[in-house]
C-alpha cells in the first residue's frame, strides 16, 4: 500500500476537532466539517472550520480507532508509516475486503474502478471514505 498526505498547510484541531458529517443522498456527496488547528498554522484563526466534500461516494465511516488505539497498533494502518492526525489518499488498498464493518453504503451502483480510498485520523474518531474525488475549503468564522 502507498499513500499521499493531502493536508498540506492545514490540520484538524488536535483536542476537539468535532467532526460532523452531512450527506446529500441525491448526488452521493459527503461533507465532512471540523475545527482547524490554529495553534500551528498562522493563517488559521480559532473557530475556523475545514470542509472536505467527497463526490460520488460509495461508502464511508466515522468511528473507532481514536488516537490512543492508533498508537497501540489497533488500527490496520498503524504500522504503514501513516501519521495520526493527517488526511490521506490511500493507494492499492484492499478496501473491498477489509473496510471496517461499521461502513455506511451510499451508492452501491457506482463503478468501483474509479474510486479512491480516503483516510483522516481525528482525536477520537477515524474517517474513511471511498469516493471519486474531494475538495477542501476553509470556512472563516470571523470576518
Amino acid at each position: 500500500m502507498e499513500y499521499i498526505k493531502l493536508n498540506i498547510g492545514w490540520d484538524a484541531e488536535p483536542n476537539a476537532p468535532m467532526p460532523k458529517i452531512e450527506i446529500d443522498k441525491n448526488i452521493f456527496k459527503i461533507t465532512l466539517s471540523f475545527y482547524l488547528n490554529a495553534f500551528i498554522h498562522k493563517d488559521v484563526e480559532e473557530e475556523d472550520m475545514g470542509v472536505l466534500e467527497f463526490d460520488d461516494c460509495y461508502k464511508y465511516r466515522l468511528g473507532p480507532v481514536n488516537d490512543e488505539g492508533f498508537y497501540y497498533g489497533q488500527c490496520r494502518f498503524s504500522k504503514t508509516g501513516i501519521e495520526w492526525g493527517d488526511f490521506y489518499k490511500l493507494i492499492d488498498t484492499n478496501w473491498m475486503h477489509d473496510f471496517p464493518d461499521d461502513e455506511i453504503i451510499l451508492n452501491d451502483n457506482v463503478k468501483e474502478d474509479n474510486l479512491n480510498h480516503y483516510l483522516f485520523y481525528f482525536r477520537d474518531d477515524t474517517f474513511e471514505c471511498i469516493g471519486k474525488s474531494y475538495t477542501f475549503k476553509i470556512m472563516r468564522q470571523k470576518p
